[in-house]
């Protein structure tokens, strides 16, 4: 279909963005999407039963599950305006399976924060991975850099902000950290620029 290798339309960003708009608004609709125990019921991580009970679905459903309008505002914009710029650059599969693998790297990371303070809280939000997905814009900005003629120093500041910035009770600091780490080595794994002559058509990475 000609329709979907159009390359102007970041169409797993936006099925990111409707999946996780859709479960919030059923969600809410149904109950308090506030309640720590409404969202372990529909699908929240929590770490003792994932261990426990086997309940492995926690692992990645509870990346669509958002506490709030707030949360899930906050975690949508940010990946709609990263991904919007990066995904077809990227390569769209290859954007999709990070943004899990990432996500499944955070998760990983507070669980063994967890589970080492012997503290469990249940987790929820799309947070971790979104890190991830920056953090292959990072790389990209940075081997960019010498065509681009950016600064990417200011890039990793405004990362580090986005990791530790916000230290208020319920921030997963530590799972953020995972997501933005393993976007970093993703990226530089996985992601090598154009030749620089077609920088300027291909990658624009703030227009």
């Amino acid at each position: 279909m000609d329709f979907l290798k159009r390359k102007d339309i970041p169409f797993i960003t936006v099925g990111l963005v409707v999946i996780n708009v859709l479960v919030f608004l059923k969600l809410d609709v149904l109950g308090n999407s506030l309640d720590p125990g409404y969202l372990y019921e529909h699908g929240g991580m929590y770490l003792p039963d994932v261990l426990d009970n086997g309940e492995w679905y926690r692992v990645f459903t509870h990346m669509f599950l958002h506490s709030g309008f707030e949360h899930l505002a906050n975690n949508m914009v940010m990946l709609a305006a990263v991904g919007y710029i990066i995904e077809n650059e990227y390569g769209r599969w290859k954007y999709l399976i990070s943004y899990f693998v990432c996500g499944l790297c955070a998760t990983v990371l507070s669980a063994v924060n967890e589970y080492y303070h012997q503290d469990f809280a249940v987790g929820v939000g799309a947070s971790g991975a979104i890190m991830g997905v920056f953090g292959i814009y990072i790389v990209m900005t940075v081997k960019a850099r010498k065509s681009q003629g950016y600064d990417s120093r200011q890039l990793m500041v405004l990362l580090v902000l986005m990791v530790f910035g916000n230290m208020q009770e319920g921030v997963n600091w530590v799972a953020h950290l995972g997501g933005a780490v393993s976007g970093v080595i993703l990226g530089a794994l996985l992601y090598w620029p154009p030749k620089k002559e077609s920088y300027g058509t291909t990658y624009a990475p703030y227009e």
